[in-house]
């Protein structure tokens, strides 16, 4: 019954792995589309055929539905849901969330979700609200924890207990709850308590309350972003390290008229054109979908059509090595998620230690991928490369035929040596025409060569558009244009 996580391909701190929980699992970066009982657009044995291996449901709606919680525990709930694939449900925290308190003790729904079957359990945290104040969400963290501990107590380390991280946006908090969890043994880690960030677009403190959450757990735990529903974030917190979401976001957006997209969301009323490439919207055209009777299930399918392709999306671009690639795509649909990816950016230190030594190429994308890891990696160990007594930097200009070394400039990376001129990151690296962005980085690159190289004699020649600024940046070198 125990749930274990194994990792097979990595970009940045996102994972492509495997999650199994029992007998069940399932591939990750995941998708669990939320179903309610009483209200499915989607039956689960549809959402099967459209790739979904896992869904979550909400224990908690269970045990109080005079219709469901029989069936539920005399048949089990994937009988009742008709899926037999991976079924991870909610303790009633939602419903805390929403209405300030349930009538459930966190031994009674951990029981629950044990006899109704459920292949992953959550104990009854308190998610508590991201601008709530500090000795609050130390208060109500306490009762998750013991709660936590208290569930570990009740049904063995074995059991499919999951072990969210709270903590509201205090970056240590959030650490600490990561660690106390990972120290208690939990291998599949929610990160709790941010759909509030999520809806107020406050991307740049998401990203933070994430690599708090990280830092303090295993590295190896399972991590997933509890009501993550909007495909136009998933890229980013993919390469943040989450590797599960939940949406109920491809139901209700449907209720409302609303077309998803993975560079936004559109009112369907306003559209004059379908433009996917699902059955919904090549079977339809725009007008069609507006006065369908069944416009609300057709959104639905729609929605979760391309939720589950952005999830696909994701994985091939880890196991490709281009998920930087892609997050600074879908993070350029919005402003706010811009500046969620440029906060990552700005701590991007802290996660280049975990993303992949060689991948398939590097594209520029603006000034943004100066900042990415593979600059960064590189940058650190350009500095062991050994020089000879005289060397040429050939930045652009003429290549006089005294020089014996000659080390081709290539921002942002800067200095490339003939030996690494096939190796990645730099050079199959694919970049534009130099700007003073990529400039500023390459230099950056080579300060850090020379300075391990005192007694070499350089020469650095390149075009008189650079000429001042690499007089300016080293003196002590002669620049020939």
């Amino acid at each position: 019954m125990a749930i274990t996580f194994e990792v097979i391909h990595k970009d940045i701190a996102g994972r492509v792995g495997k999650l199994k929980a029992g007998d069940k699992a399932i591939r990750t970066p995941a998708l669990l589309p939320v179903v309610n009982p009483h209200l499915q657009i989607i039956p689960p044995s549809e959402m099967k055929k459209m790739g979904v291996e896992g869904i979550i449901t909400n224990a908690y709606i269970f045990s109080k539905s005079e219709e469901f919680r029989g069936p539920a525990l005399e048949k089990g709930l994937h009988e009742v849901l008709d899926f037999d694939g991976l079924i991870m449900t909610d303790s009633g925290s939602f419903q805390m969330s929403v209405y300030g308190s349930v009538d459930i003790t966190n031994e009674q729904t951990l029981s629950f979700q044990r006899d109704i079957g459920s292949d992953i359990w959550v104990p009854l945290d308190i998610p508590t609200h991201p601008d709530t104040e500090r000795d609050e969400v130390i208060a109500q963290m306490e009762i998750t924890m013991a709660r936590m501990k208290e569930a570990k107590e009740l049904f063995g380390d074995d059991a499919p207990i999951s072990g969210p991280v709270q903590g509201a946006v205090f970056e240590d908090l959030r650490e600490y709850a990561g660690k106390t969890v990972s120290d208690m043994g939990f291998a599949y880690c929610p990160v709790g308590a941010v759909v509030p960030l999520m809806e107020s677009y406050r991307y740049r403190e998401l990203v933070d309350v994430i690599l708090a959450a990280k830092k303090g757990l295993n590295p190896g735990a399972c991590v997933h972003l509890f009501g993550a529903g909007h495909p136009s974030m998933f890229a980013l917190a993919a390469a943040l390290g989450c590797d599960v979401f939940d949406s109920a976001a491809y139901a209700l957006y449907a209720k409302e008229g609303r077309y998803i997209t993975t560079y936004g969301t559109l009112k369907l009323d306003e559209m004059s054109e379908l433009p996917c490439a699902c059955p919904v919207c090549r079977s339809h055209t725009v007008e069609e979908l507006k006065k369908s009777p069944d416009k609300q299930k057709l959104l639905a399918y729609h929605n979760l059509a391309v939720t589950m392709a952005e999830i696909s999306r994701i994985r091939a671009a880890i196991q490709d090595g281009t998920l930087w690639e892609l997050v600074d795509e879908r993070c350029r649909a919005h402003p706010k998620l811009l500046d969620g990816y440029r906060r990552l950016l700005e701590r991007v230190e802290e996660i280049e230690h975990l993303d992949r030594a060689s991948k398939r190429r590097f594209f520029y994308r603006g000034s943004e991928s100066c900042r990415r890891t593979e600059v960064t990696n590189y940058h650190a160990m350009i500095p062991r490369v050994k020089l000879s007594d005289v060397s040429l930097i050939a930045a652009g200009g003429p290549v006089p035929s005294r020089f014996e070394e000659v080390i081709e400039f290539k921002p942002p990376f800067g200095p490339l040596p003939y030996e690494l001129a096939e190796t990645f990151p730099a050079g199959p690296a694919e970049v534009p025409t130099w700007d003073e962005e990529m400039m500023k980085y390459g230099i950056k690159g080579l300060k850090g060569l020379l300075a391990t190289n005192p007694d070499t004699k350089v020469t650095i020649s390149t075009t008189a558009k650079w000429a001042d600024l690499f007089r300016a940046e080293f003196p002590a070198a002669e620049v020939i244009t």
